[in-house]
């Protein structure tokens, strides 16, 4: 088994029960969020559950893309909107104030992750190089420089749990790796972003728009070589992640981070997504687009 996949944590998609009938018109693209409220309940935009949460904006589409908040059924343009019952449910799971934003709190950069891991900003880099530490989102600078962010508590978990890691010289995987001058951190983090976006949603369809986003084109092409079912999953695929950058060039690098890069980890998504396009042929179900 290569480095690269030893060190990928990624959720193999399940096959999903097989329908027959038309496309849902009102099934949520969140897959959890069926479980978020129940028919009849109040349903609010995304700004108002921040503010309801005591929560910024960043701070909520966060706490959205790590699972802890579920959207609920899309508005007829498909924004989401949120049951305040599931907010009610968020509050309530809280043991106390400020519990949530302590779950989501982000550190950007080496420097600061460093800090609150307790080594210097070079060793947090190699850690974080040799896929010990997975970022949970990135961010562009001025420079056109990836900036990793990391969640605050999972560093100090990692602390608590690796403490022998902080100290010492590098184990021998670890110098192999930083000789080659490897780098697992858009690996680890496209793996954890796809996971994510799997968790989110129970529809076949769905779930292969996103092995398909993280493809290359020419091997989606290979992978998908009918044009009606690449229409089909394009649509279908997932945004961007927030905080993606609007100016061009900044977007350029950015969209490198999207898209699978070493052979193993390419044949893994080419793999996931053939299994998972043979059971949404059969099913007839789209979510709200797609052939019927």
């Amino acid at each position: 088994m290569t480095t690269t996949q030893m060190t990928m944590q990624m959720t193999t998609p399940r096959r999903t029960a097989l329908r027959t009938t038309a496309p849902r018109t009102t099934v949520p693209r969140d897959g959890a969020a069926a479980e978020a409220g129940v028919p009849g309940d109040v349903l609010v935009g995304g700004a108002q559950a921040a503010g309801e949460l005591g929560l910024g904006r960043g701070e909520f589409a966060r706490a959205v893309q790590l699972g802890i908040v579920r959207a609920g059924p899309p508005a007829s343009g498909g924004a989401a909107r949120y049951a305040r019952a599931e907010l009610e449910r968020v509050r309530s799971a809280e043991a106390r104030p400020g519990g949530l934003r302590d779950r989501i709190e982000t550190v950007a950069g080496a420097q600061a992750a460093a800090e609150v891991v307790g080594v210097g900003p070079s060793r947090f880099t190699r850690l974080a190089r040799c896929g010990h530490i997975t970022p949970v989102a990135y961010r562009i600078n001025r420079y056109r420089a990836v900036v990793w962010l990391y969640l605050t508590a999972e560093l100090r978990e990692f602390a608590a749990r690796q403490p022998m890691m902080l100290r010492g010289t590098a184990p021998p995987p670890d110098r192999e790796l930083m000789a080659a001058g490897a780098d697992l951190r858009p690996l680890k983090w496209r793996g954890r972003h796809v996971g994510l976006l799997l968790k989110r949603t129970a529809d076949p369809w769905e779930r292969a728009a996103v092995l398909a986003s993280v493809l290359p084109e020419d091997e989606l092409h290979r992978a998908v070589p009918d044009p009606a079912e690449r229409i089909v999953l394009a649509a279908l695929a997932p945004p961007l992640p927030y905080g993606h950058p609007q100016a061009p060039a900044a977007a350029a690098v950015a969209l490198r981070l999207l898209k699978a890069e070493p052979p193993e980890e390419v044949h893994w998504y080419r793999t996931s997504l053939d299994f998972a396009l043979t059971g949404a042929r059969q099913s007839k179900s789209t979510g709200e687009r797609g052939p019927t």
